[in-house]
């Protein structure tokens, strides 16, 4: 059910989410241009811009409006042609424009009561509960110092075992590209180094290096552990349009769950009443 709700989502965003301009009724609304009888006003052309083919809505500012134009004025000369020829009449045309109708009003009521509903008290509040709701994760700062062979790995724990400083040493001999750093890899959680390097690093306490050499698929490492501290969960500013998007898919499910319980529902086909059932179950 809810990724049934989700993907309804994601297609009334990608429809509203694009500037709807209303057409005006006042004198600022010019006419742009005519079709013999018909005129086409700027909020048309308006319009027309807003829903440009994503590839011409990349064009210059200029290079849209002519490309709009261009394709509104073809539209006023087949549908009039089309009215001509009387099909506005048709029920074929009818109940297609019925279908189109109801799905501009289920946009614009999305807009008003989901998009423009959430407001960034809204959001704020759900990134506050998701963040409580987050596992503490540990994190680590190590530096590494990466070589070929064991013997190599060994000789600079002595080295290191005799005092000698774990930054010069990987910036002397270490073949990771980061050893101009002195082998730092800065922060870093679980599930983000290869497990050999993972388990050695966090096992190890703040200011100790590995005793004996780790060894991965890129070699021999000698590891020292700078800090050691509880993960920041992401900034607001981060995640805050995903938190956006679960506040309005939330609003969305709510809109739905209230109409469907105000509204009888009745399926006449029997496998589509199952498949509706099945996919609309609630977790």
């Amino acid at each position: 059910m809810l990724r049934q709700h989700i993907l309804a989502l994601t297609a009334c965003l990608a429809v509203v989410g694009a500037p709807v301009i209303a057409i005006a009724e006042d004198a600022a609304d010019a006419v742009v241009a005519k079709v013999g009888d018909m005129e086409i006003r700027q909020s048309e052309l308006d319009l027309a811009v807003a829903n440009l083919d994503p590839q011409l809505a990349q064009l210059p500012e200029e290079q849209k409006k002519v490309a709009a134009l261009s394709g509104a004025i073809d539209v006023k000369l087949l549908a009039g042609n089309a009215d001509k020829e009387g099909m506005r009449d048709d029920a074929d045309f009818q109940r297609r424009m019925q279908f189109i109708a109801e799905r501009e009003l289920h946009n614009a009521y999305f807009k008003k009561h989901v998009i423009d509903a959430v407001t960034d008290a809204d959001v704020k509040a759900r990134y506050e509960k998701e963040v409580a709701a987050l596992p503490q994760q540990e994190e680590v700062r190590a530096r590494h110092i990466l070589v070929k062979t064991e013997e190599e790995a060994k000789a600079i724990i002595a080295d290191l075992d005799a005092g000698k400083d774990f930054i010069e040493i990987a910036k002397e001999k270490s073949t990771d590209p980061n050893k101009s750093e002195g082998g730092d890899l800065g922060y870093f959680t679980r599930g983000r180094m290869v497990p050999e390097f993972e388990e050695a690093a966090f096992a190890l306490e703040k200011g100790a290096y590995t005793k004996t050499p780790v060894q991965s698929q890129f070699g021999f490492h000698v590891i020292k552990l700078e800090d050691k501290r509880t993960a920041a969960p992401p900034s607001l500013e981060e995640v805050g349009q995903q938190v956006r998007q679960l506040v309005m898919r939330d609003k969305y499910l709510e809109l739905i769950e209230k109409a469907k319980a105000e509204a009888k529902i009745e399926i006449v086909d029997e496998a589509l009443r199952k498949g509706y059932e099945d996919v609309n179950k609630k977790p």
